[in-house]
């Protein structure tokens, strides 16, 4: 954990989080100690966690909150969690779409940071059936007005559950009559064993239909969501073709996922292995011409 005290107040509490999840438990004046910050700040952080439900406060300290298979955070709990990764891993799955394709995001606070990078793409086909991402491009068209190569949405329809999905009957059996080239996915859980899941018994079938509807399943999950399971699973691994997620992903994960799946995506370090790729290349050019330049003053 970093001992930087300019680190903002999202990182701080990504670094705690992940220090309650991977120990058990934390003290305060261990945070204070490693995070250079004062008693009151991490106090500050606890609380704010607390009141998102992620970790339950105790005497000097916090620990991890056990949920139930069957909890379900709504949107508004879930949307203040791990906000730099989302955004990295938005950014990082906006390049997979290429302008004219039919795609699909289900619900998730995921799929909605990518839906905001989306808006610039033209010509693209969205089904969803989340109402958050619907209204992504909505308002966007509301305030620009009408443009050339904007995005056509079809909302499913469907029952809404606490993260805005809409699920049931009428979502099945709308997102059954049609085929996607992409499928943007955002779960609850996932792992090696249970594969993707859920703790709700009707978005686990839409999300069913929406797998068994796309050419290619693309997964967009930050690392606290591995290992989760929830009540029910809607798709195994071998069903998905990319997981993109963050750096925060462990060795050992990335190593199952790399096994399973046909390509992992790693937002931000993707970026700096092309850039590193690319200053060899100029490296590589820049030696030939030399060698060239070289050989003509011989």
């Amino acid at each position: 954990m970093s001992e930087n005290q300019n680190l903002l107040a999202e990182q701080r509490r990504t670094l705690i989080l992940d220090e309650v999840r991977r120990r058990g438990g934390v003290r305060v004046n261990e945070l204070t100690r490693r995070l250079g910050v004062s008693d009151m700040t991490v106090r500050r952080d606890l609380d704010a966690l607390a009141r998102q439900g992620v970790l339950e406060k105790v005497h000097g300290g916090a620990v991890p909150v056990v949920e139930a298979s069957t909890h379900e955070p709504g949107f508004e709990a879930k949307s203040g969690l791990e906000l730099s990764a989302k955004e990295d891993i938005a950014r990082a799955a906006a390049e997979l779409v290429p302008p004219g394709a039919a795609i699909a995001l289900s619900g998730g606070t995921t799929t909605f940071a990518l839906a905001h990078r989306l808006l610039d793409v033209p010509d693209l086909t969205v089904v969803t059936n989340s109402v958050r991402v619907a209204d992504v491009f909505h308002a966007a068209q509301r305030t620009s007005g009408p443009r050339q190569g904007a995005a056509t949405v079809v909302l499913t329809g469907g029952v809404r559950t606490p993260s805005d999905s809409l699920v049931g009957p009428v979502a099945d059996q709308a997102i059954a009559t049609l085929h996607f080239d992409l499928l943007f996915l955002g779960v609850h859980g996932i792992s090696a064993e249970a594969g993707l899941s859920t703790p709700n018994l009707a978005e686990a079938e839409t999300n069913r239909r929406l797998v068994q509807s796309a050419r290619r399943v693309v997964v967009v999950a930050d690392h606290t969501k591995w290992g989760t399971v929830g009540l029910s699973s809607f798709a195994s691994l071998d069903q998905v073709d990319t997981l993109v997620t963050d750096s925060g992903l462990p060795d050992r994960a990335r190593q199952e996922v790399s096994e399973r799946l046909r390509r992992l995506v790693v937002a931000g370090e993707a970026e700096e292995a092309e850039e590193a790729a690319g200053s060899g290349t100029a490296a590589g050019d820049r030696s030939d011409e030399a060698a060239a330049d070289g050989g003509r003053a011989s």
